[in-house]
C-alpha cells in the first residue's frame, strides 16, 4: 500500500466526526459535492449482523462503505457525475430502489419496523412504499455517517473492503462472512415482493 493509500484508510478509520441525517439534509449541506468514499457508523445494529470483527470508533460500529462517482466504464461509456453530497443523501432520504444500503437495512428490519418490500409503479421497481419514512426515522436516530474526499474513490473503496470487515456490503465483498446471509435475507425480500400486487404509484420516499 502507498503511503497515501495508507493515510487515507487511517483518515476513514478515524473521521473527525460523524454527522447526522438532520445535518446532512440541513441547508447548506456540509457534504460537499465532490467525489469521495462515505462510511456508515451505527450506534444501535441491525438484527443477526455479527460484528464482533468491525471496526468501531468510541460507541459507533463501521457496518458499511460506498463511493461517488463508481469507476469509469471501460467500455468507452461516459463516466459517472457522481458526487458524496448527492449519494448521501439519497441513501437518507430516498428510497430501496435507488440506495443499496436503505434496501439491505429495510430487509433485515422489516419484521422489527413492520415493513416490506414492494413492487410500485410499472412493477418493475421495488421500495418499501409508506415504510420508507419508517425507515428513515430508524436510520436518522442510528446511522451517522462519515466521508473522505477523493478522486479516484474506487481504488481507497477496494483497500478498505480488502482489510475490514464490512458486513453490509454485497459488491466485491462475497469473502465476508455475512455475506450469504444478507444475499438470502434479501432475495428472500424480493420473491416475497414479487408475490405480491404492484402498488400504484405511490410517490412515497424516505423524506
Amino acid at each position: 500500500m502507498t503511503s497515501s493509500l495508507a493515510a487515507d484508510v487511517m483518515a476513514f478509520l478515524w473521521p473527525e466526526r460523524l454527522w447526522s441525517r438532520n445535518e446532512v439534509l440541513s441547508r447548506p449541506s456540509p457534504i460537499p459535492a465532490v467525489p469521495g468514499v462515505y462510511g456508515w457508523w451505527f450506534n444501535r445494529l441491525p438484527p443477526l449482523v455479527d460484528v464482533s470483527g468491525c471496526h468501531r470508533a468510541d460507541r459507533f460500529t463501521l457496518l458499511y462503505t460506498g463511493i461517488s462517482p463508481k469507476q469509469p466504464p471501460r467500455n468507452g461509456r461516459s463516466a459517472s457525475k457522481g458526487q458524496l453530497r448527492q449519494r448521501i443523501v439519497t441513501h437518507y432520504a430516498g428510497n430501496a430502489e435507488g440506495s443499496t444500503l436503505r434496501k439491505t437495512l429495510g430487509c433485515l428490519m422489516a419484521k422489527e419496523l413492520g415493513i416490506q418490500l414492494r413492487r410500485v409503479g410499472s412493477g418493475s421497481r421495488r421500495t418499501f412504499v409508506d415504510g420508507e419514512q419508517q425507515l428513515s426515522q430508524w436510520i436518522g436516530e442510528h446511522a451517522f455517517v462519515s466521508f473522505t474526499p477523493h478522486e479516484r474513490p474506487w481504488e481507497l473503496e477496494e483497500r478498505l473492503i480488502a482489510l475490514l470487515d464490512l458486513p453490509l456490503n454485497l459488491d466485491g465483498n462475497s469473502r465476508n462472512a455475512f455475506h450469504p446471509e444478507l444475499t438470502r435475507v434479501r432475495r428472500e425480500s424480493v420473491a416475497a415482493a414479487n408475490l405480491l400486487p404492484i402498488v400504484p404509484n405511490p410517490g412515497v420516499g424516505g423524506r
